[in-house]
């Protein structure tokens, strides 16, 4: 894009400038877009599942009822607790909402389309992950509200605890594709499965990392059964309670930011990112562009995202973190060792090593 802009005769620092900004909008905007219609198949699919109509009056199909609640929510008065920290109590759903956006910067939706193709795309992602409780954490001090205290407080315990399961995790993929490049990861796994299937998560050392994955990024995003950050029968409605108006819309827009996130990374760690699911060139896969594959499969993980919200009770607290201390944090770790000592018996050192 910047070649483009230079041969229309501006310099290159105006020309990157200008290229930068415009893939950021290409991809922050549409995702905007992506988050009002996710939230609407999310109550579709709970809807289902508990035999219920869900939104259809809004619009054909209530395809528009995403859009109405946006604007309730926009028309609504923005109120502050008179003993609140004004300040921080301001800022925290715009950091929420910020590193939400942030984190897609390496995201490739194709062999080309990625605005930052760097070397170490997954330890940039692993930063800014690690970044979001941030918001939380504010909100929560800032409300001066025994419920968002103890909701932060939470949040930073349950994030922590399984970051570090999800960190040894990666670890594993990064063993197998001897790479932190997400685009180069997705290529490592082109005919992985025998030749012929296009994913790490066939393997058998593998799979069961992925599962792992899977259920930490339901943990990393406070999503059921691992919302204790926002418990209602507890917490009221967690480090979100004294917020209303666009402060409470920037959290949820974060929320859902982060878990199509948590979701693409499932598809391109494990799945094959935008390659299509079979490496056979008697089926026109690859005439179908990558970024569809992609957003197939990052869709199958939001209905998985969905299903389980709407069938698997909450954990309690003590539960969530036994599971992440005492179960993925070991097992994950005897993961490495095993995946290690396999990969130096038989060769293999990485795809890009």
């Amino acid at each position: 894009m910047t070649e483009t802009f230079q041969s229309w005769g501006m310099s290159y620092e105006w020309a990157w400038g200008l290229a930068t900004i415009s893939g950021i909008l290409l991809i922050a905007l549409p995702l905007m877009l992506a988050v009002a219609m996710i939230i609407y198949v999310d109550r579709k699919v709970w809807a289902a599942i508990n035999l219920r109509r869900g939104p259809n009056v809004v619009g054909p199909f209530g395809l528009l009822q995403s859009f109405a609640d946006g604007l309730k929510v926009f028309l609504q008065e923005t109120i502050i607790p008179s003993a609140a920290n004004k300040g921080i109590f301001i800022l925290a759903p715009i950091v929420t909402f910020t590193v939400a956006l942030a984190a897609w910067a390496v995201v490739p939706f194709s062999s080309t389309a990625v605005l930052a193709d760097i070397n170490v795309g997954l330890l940039y992602i692993l930063a800014i992950s690690s970044l979001s409780v941030y918001g939380i954490v504010m909100a929560g001090w800032a409300s001066n509200s025994k419920y968002p205290f103890f909701s932060a407080m939470r949040a930073a315990a349950q994030m922590i605890s399984y970051e570090v399961a999800i960190g040894f995790i990666l670890i594993c993929v990064v063993l197998f594709a001897g790479t932190y490049n997400l685009n180069d990861i997705v290529r490592a796994q082109e005919g992985f499965g025998f030749g012929l299937i296009n994913a790490y998560v066939i393997h058998p050392l593998l799979f069961p990392m992925w599962v792992m994955f899977f259920i930490s990024s339901l943990a990393e995003t406070q999503r059921v059964p691992f919302d204790l950050t926002e418990a209602e029968s507890e917490l009221v409605a967690g480090y979100q309670t004294e917020y209303s108006s666009m402060s409470f819309a920037l959290f949820w827009l974060g929320e859902y930011a982060n878990i199509l996130l948590m979701c693409v990374l499932n598809a391109i760690l494990f799945f094959g990112g935008w390659l299509p699911p079979l490496n056979i060139d008697l089926i026109p896969w690859f005439d179908i562009p990558g970024i569809v594959w992609l957003l197939l499969k990052t869709f199958f993980f939001f209905f998985m995202f969905s299903w389980v919200m709407a069938t698997v009770p909450r954990y309690r607290y003590d539960q969530l973190m036994r599971l992440g201390w005492k179960v993925f944090l070991p097992i994950s770790l005897g993961f490495v060792v095993v995946i290690s000592g396999y990969l130096m018996a038989t060769g293999h050192y990485g795809a890009a090593a």
